[in-house]
């Protein structure tokens, strides 16, 4: 901290879905964007340095609670209309009183924090969830509500993005400056466990593409699949997908499991398999990584780090180099050499403790630029 500041900096986190994460009890979805921001709230707030909130959305909790060091506000519920930022949502961003705003995930809400913290003169910091949102397709897709987007970011104080790629298309799309924090994760020490399982996490989100896990399972039946796969929007779909995995007698499908005991299942892994179409920079590779568990991804390699780190493969959306680079993997257990490097990446580059000094430089930034510049001109120098 700097000697001129003497209060606590309070930052706020704006993640709707993210209060299951805080509260176990809760059986709801979230995704990563929502274990991003836990991880960094929580690891923010053992500084006394900092007072920190977080605005959730409405799950019968009390209107404030405290967890983990955390405030937490309810706001909103989904049973209402959120093609707008509600009323109740404006409330509890003023109930947080924060200087500094961050939210990530593009939406209506997005945009409502936006317009707070310029009306209010507080400081706004966006940070990326996605590949859509940085490639244009979002955009594209969402012709009012990327418009809004793009108003949203270009009055920001910081836009963060959780790879090069993604911070290099989004500043070339938005014309505003972006730089890369890499996602944050607890390093928690390995427990010796043996490695038997192929194994893939997720939701049942179209994007995510769950289906092809069944298909790989079939391909290798002398294997053991383990699929842990949360009920998405899609009702129907998963349904079909469930009926379709109790065919396949060596696969386990497990419909939900905490967050905070997933690591057993990654640390029993032999190679986590990712068929997504698309991410930003997927949590499940940091679990993986942090517990030596080799990767192997249909598309996604953000900045392409499977090959630079040799940590997995990256198959370039070829389904059947798919399959025999599973095969492969499992021969002669070459899978292991590859978990040993991702264990290295991963201290290297995502420990949560390394990455929280960058939000805190950042933060202790924008406070100290926030005396003496004009709100609508974002104060923080980024590069990369």
């Amino acid at each position: 901290m700097t000697a001129e500041a003497v209060q606590p900096i309070r930052v706020c986190f704006i993640m709707l879905k993210a209060y299951p994460l805080f509260n176990q009890e809760t059986e709801s979805l979230f995704g990563g964007a929502e274990v991003d921001f836990y991880n960094l709230s929580t690891e923010l707030a053992k500084d006394k340095n900092y007072r920190i909130s977080f605005i959730t959305a409405d799950y019968g909790q009390k209107p404030i609670e405290v967890r983990e060091g955390v405030t937490i506000i309810k706001s909103l519920d989904f049973s209402g209309n959120l093609a707008m930022p509600s009323l109740r949502l404006w409330r509890a961003l003023r109930t947080a009183d924060a200087q500094i705003y961050i939210r990530e995930l593009c939406s209506a809400v997005t945009t409502g924090v936006a317009l707070f913290c310029k009306c209010y003169g507080r400081r706004f910091v966006y940070r990326t969830a996605s590949t859509v949102e940085c490639d244009g397709t979002y955009l594209r897709e969402n012709y009012l509500r990327g418009k809004a987007f793009v108003w949203s970011l270009r009055h920001a104080d910081a836009v963060l993005a959780q790879n090069e790629t993604d911070a290099n298309n989004l500043s070339a799309i938005t014309n505003a400056p972006v730089q890369v924090i890499k996602n944050a994760h607890r390093l928690l020490p390995l427990q010796q466990q043996p490695q038997d399982k192929i194994l893939w996490v997720g939701r049942s989100a179209t994007v995510k593409r769950p289906e092809l896990f069944l298909e790989l399972a079939k391909q290798l039946p002398q294997m053991q699949f383990t699929m842990i796969c949360q009920r998405a929007d899609n009702e129907r779909q998963y349904d079909k997908l469930v009926t379709a995995a109790k065919k396949i007698k060596n696969l386990e499908f497990i419909p939900r499991i905490s967050f905070h005991k997933i690591h057993e299942y990654f640390q029993r892994a032999k190679v986590f398999v990712n068929t997504s179409n698309y991410e930003g920079f997927p949590n499940t590779f940091i679990q993986a990584c942090k517990s030596a568990t080799a990767i192997l991804s249909l598309n996604v390699n953000p900045d392409s780090f499977l090959d630079k780190h040799n940590c997995g493969i990256s198959c370039n959306g070829d389904w059947q180099l798919l399959v025999d680079s599973l095969r492969s993997l499992l021969e002669e257990d070459r899978c292991v050499k590859m978990g040993v490097n991702g264990k290295k990446y991963v201290e290297e580059y995502h420990d949560v403790t390394k990455i929280v000094r960058q939000y805190k430089e950042l933060f202790e930034k924008l406070v100290k630029c926030n005396l003496t510049t004009p709100v609508d001109k974002p104060c923080v120098p980024q590069s990369r």
